[in-house]
């Protein structure tokens, strides 16, 4: 067979495939309207947008947040559905509360385990009931169950959660994220109840949420709070004196659920809350201690270093993430020194490393990596795991501390395998994780840096990038606080989180969260070392008060134990932490990756149990194109290229220069 017509027949091949792709991408089936196809509304008799509003509430006392989140969701369609809705949370938020308003009857829900109360909502659900059911897919994402919304019916779903406010170099910020970005899940991925949120369908690039959102902020400092602003949104501020501050979205546009809500600001000062928290239950004390730490010292000689920079060009990075990844990239490599050594490590599908050996950091080679990223457009998948596995086997040089730093939207769902192996291969690098985008994955971003023994970035547009770099040069260069221990004297503290502290690179606060027997006095006793040298701080217990105020200590506790147990080991977790797990979500009312909040109306409302089922589609986040979910534009490239191709054979048919024999 000759060359010709091995590719007339590849050609024609393909070219079948890709009508039959389109062919598929054109239907307005029901069945098409998971990812990667877009929603296309169905049945006009059936409500496929069953979410109407979220409304937020965040009260921030101190150090600690309380968040009230109020879904509305009403059928104006002619028939019973069965409503499905992803969404992101914090991935520090300890949710401890759901309740479900359908009219003037109000149903608390209670919290189970994961797979009795589904058993329960499914039970619900065929009785013909109205359920309510909310499941963890991740420690930043939910999903939201409804059963046997009936017509022209509205229900109240009202959630709440608590978290910890830690300040970065005097910087306290508020984050609520409110949509979940696309994820790529890798073909050898097994599907599961915990991946099952990866087929939410999307709606185009540029269409704008079609539920509204209202949010609205308290903050008590405590002292006066200045540089009070949001990188995310327009907002309004209310100031009752210097240290209480309200504020609330721009009301002109209702439709802002597709991205991040960040606030920031700073107490007068640049004071970091430090000291001791205490409250005192039926059964259990907890506290909370804080730690400011010394200011850096900056080494007179810092020696050589290796920065590997795995740098994500998939699809869902294509726009405005990947020119915001160049933006960075140039101050990054740009600011290195030149005794430090780099490599560029580029992945989508796959991954191709700009050198096998790694580069003096001259104006030559900084300006070929320059120019290998400045050269990228986003396609393709979000093979993350082999992309880190090669950065790390990469030859290097003796002696030298080598640091990888990853750049990505983390949008994908294979987070645990990443953690697991950066984990197992820390004697090899650190690791410090960018996010990139409007709406990032914090949950792999912050789990990749705290498995590396890093520090993460979330960089939100251009204008941030060359303030980030400089961040990042200014943590390698020297750690704040090394070796840290705490101990106590006179104070009886047990079942302490975390178990052990990593170097301190940026400065904030070290947070240690437990329970204590006994009366509160004694001291609390930090160590450690700075460049100057041993480094300690002495805390008197008996100078605070337990206070009944501070009951969110147990969530907030239970909550940072289930991280240390569950979080960073997705995939890696035994039976017995599972059981460990399960009871703290149950004991402390706490949805975990294997408890679940369902609340189920006993009366029946729908008694021949005739239902369809919805997803509520989700909008794609701001500056996140068609291309991260897999859409038609992917088929229009491909079959331009196709074109192409055939093209340049039909010259060939009819130039006299004839093909090889093979």
């Amino acid at each position: 067979m000759t060359f010709r017509s091995i590719l007339h027949r590849a050609l024609l091949i393909l070219s079948v495939s890709v009508l039959a792709l389109v062919s598929a991408a054109a239907q307005t089936d029901a069945d098409k309207t998971l990812s990667p196809y877009f929603f296309v509304k169905g049945d006009p008799k059936v409500d496929q947008l069953p979410l109407k509003d979220t409304s937020v509430e965040i009260n921030v006392s101190g150090v600690i947040a309380d968040v009230r989140v109020v879904q509305q969701y009403t059928n104006e369609g002619t028939r019973p559905i069965n409503a499905t809705y992803v969404f992101p949370a914090s991935t520090r938020a300890a949710v401890y509360g759901m309740r479900m308003r359908i009219g003037d009857e109000v149903i608390v829900a209670k919290i189970k385990e994961r797979e009795k109360a589904k058993e329960e909502f499914e039970a619900a659900k065929k009785e013909g009931k109205s359920a309510s059911l909310l499941e963890q897919s991740r420690p930043n994402v939910f999903t939201m169950n409804l059963a046997n919304l009936m017509p022209n019916e509205m229900v109240e779903i009202e959630l709440r959660y608590t978290e910890l406010l830690v300040p970065t170099n005097g910087i306290y910020e508020v984050v609520y994220p409110t949509v979940v970005g696309p994820r790529y899940a890798s073909p050898n991925e097994t599907a599961g109840n915990e991946t099952a949120f990866v087929e939410t369908p999307y709606l185009r690039d540029g269409q704008k949420p079609t539920s509204t959102f209202h949010i609205s902020t308290r903050i008590s400092g405590g002292v006066p709070i200045r540089d009070l602003g949001s990188s995310s949104h327009q907002i309004a501020s209310e100031w009752l004196g210097q240290t209480v501050a309200r504020i609330s979205l721009n009301e002109a546009d209702p439709y802002q659920g597709n991205r991040d809500f960040i606030l920031h600001y700073r107490l007068a000062g640049d004071q970091i809350a430090s000291g001791l928290i205490l409250y005192q239950g039926l059964d259990e004390n907890f506290f909370l201690y804080m730690a400011q730490p010394p200011k850096r010292v900056m080494p007179d000689e810092i020696p050589p270093r290796e920065f590997v920079f795995v740098v994500d060009v998939s699809g869902s990075m294509d726009g405005f993430p990947l020119e915001v990844s160049k933006k960075l990239l140039q101050d990054l490599i740009g600011g290195l020194r030149q005794s430090d050594l780099f490599n560029v490590i580029l992945f989508a599908g796959d991954s191709t490393a700009l050198s096998e050996t790694p580069l003096p950091a001259n104006q030559e080679n900084i300006s070929r990596a320059i120019q290998l990223i400045e050269q990228q457009r986003g396609s393709g998948g979000t093979e993350m795991l082999p992309a880190i596995q090669q950065a790390m086997k990469l030859r290097r040089e003796p002696g030298v501390s080598r640091s990888i730093v990853l750049v990505t939207d983390g949008y994908v769902s294979i987070e645990e395998g990443v953690f697991s192996y950066i984990r197992e291969h820390l004697g090899e690098s650190n690791v410090f994780a960018f996010g990139i985008g409007s709406s990032v994955n914090r949950f792999l971003i912050e789990g990749v840096a705290r498995a590396g023994l890093g520090e993460p970035f979330v960089v939100e547009d251009e204008s941030k990038a060359a303030e980030t770099a400089a961040k990042f040069r200014e943590y390698i260069q020297s750690p704040v606080l090394t070796d840290i221990q705490i101990r106590s004297d006179g104070f009886e503290m047990y079942d302490v989180q975390p178990g052990a502290f990593p170097d301190l690179l940026a400065e904030r606060p070290i947070v240690l969260f437990g329970k204590w027997r006994g009366s509160p006095n004694g001291t609390i006793v930090l160590n450690g070392r700075t460049g100057k040298g041993d480094y300690v701080s002495t805390f008197d217990v008996s100078s605070v008060l337990p206070d009944e105020n501070n009951s969110a200590l147990r969530y907030l506790w239970a909550r940072t134990r289930i991280a240390e147990f569950s979080d960073n080991g997705y995939g890696d977790i035994t039976d017995a932490r599972i059981r460990e797990v399960t009871e703290l979500g149950l004991k402390y009312n706490l949805l975990t990756r294997y408890t679940s909040f369902i609340a189920v109306r006993e009366k029946i409302v729908n008694p021949n149990g005739n239902t369809d089922d919805v997803n509520q589609p989700l909008p794609l986040p701001v500056g996140v194109s068609d291309l991260a979910i897999g859409s038609e534009p992917e088929l229009l490239w491909l079959i331009g290229a196709l074109a192409i191709v055939a093209a340049y054979f039909l010259v060939r048919r009819r130039s006299p220069v004839r093909a090889l024999n093979v």
